[in-house]
């Protein structure tokens, strides 16, 4: 089985790469995908399994007729092999991703996944040098089965990162934690829990003053760009922090 570097990470079998312009990993070797494939491509791989042809031409060129649609697609899939990219499969039904081919998300949704359910490993403790990549799947497309997924993506990268800031906290690894946490608020500024997890990480390595200031940043942004105060749970979590006495050396 042909193993394949998508960046830092190893992954056995073909993969078919959407974060940023996508390209495929196949025998060891990166294929451009001719321009008028892409779209093919990544909808079938974002679909997780097989997807009807009728519904796949419907969805990828939908203003013309269904005729000129399955042609469009049959098109695409011929182009697809004449470029020596093999990573789908199809028949007169549906079309799918040949046998262990992935997607650099599977990667990426995984260490997710296993922080969030609890069952992450010593190696997964840690962010991953392409978490910086997720804003950027599949960027400039605004179809809306790309900013669905997009978006749920996204959501699933926060979680993970908050989760890993409050892991690393509780094992005493503060610096870790701090990273994790303003991962999450570099990827979502406005997003309260990010700030309320970075500040916890501040008091926990004895640092209140930055959480106040974490917080205090935090305020002025909300206020600025959308008229509103942080929670008063936020609020009082850090007063209460402010009125406990300091930790002895």
């Amino acid at each position: 089985m042909t193993v394949a570097s998508t960046g830092t990470r190893q992954v056995a079998g073909d993969v078919v790469c959407l974060l940023g312009n996508p390209t495929v990993m196949q025998g060891g070797r990166r294929y451009a995908v001719p321009e008028g494939c892409k779209r093919v491509l990544a909808f079938v791989a974002l679909q997780h399994g097989r997807v009807d042809r009728r519904h796949a031409a419907g969805s990828l060129w939908p203003d013309g007729s269904e005729g000129r649609a399955a042609g469009n697609l049959r098109s695409a899939l011929w182009r697809l092999r004449g470029a020596g990219i093999t990573v789908l499969e199809s028949d007169k039904a549906s079309i799918y991703l040949r046998e262990h081919t992935t997607t650099d998300l599977d990667e990426l949704c995984g260490w997710a996944d296993r922080l969030i359910d609890g069952t992450a490993v010593e190696a997964d403790l840690r962010v991953p040098d392409w978490t910086s990549t997720v804003a950027e799947l599949l960027p400039g497309w605004y179809d809306e089965w790309v900013i669905f997924e997009r978006e749920r993506i996204r959501q699933r990268m926060l979680h993970a990162l908050e989760v890993l800031s409050c892991t690393l906290r509780r094992v005493g690894r503060y610096g870790e934690a701090i990273d994790a946490a303003m991962d999450a608020v570099a990827v979502e500024p406005l997003r309260e829990s990010a700030h309320r997890v970075l500040a916890e990480a501040h008091v926990a390595e004895g640092n209140i003053v930055e959480a106040r200031r974490t917080f205090l940043r935090y305020r002025d942004l909300v206020r600025r760009e959308l008229g509103v105060e942080p929670s008063t749970a936020f609020r009082a979590w850090l007063q209460n922090c402010a009125a406990r006495p300091a930790r002895s050396a």
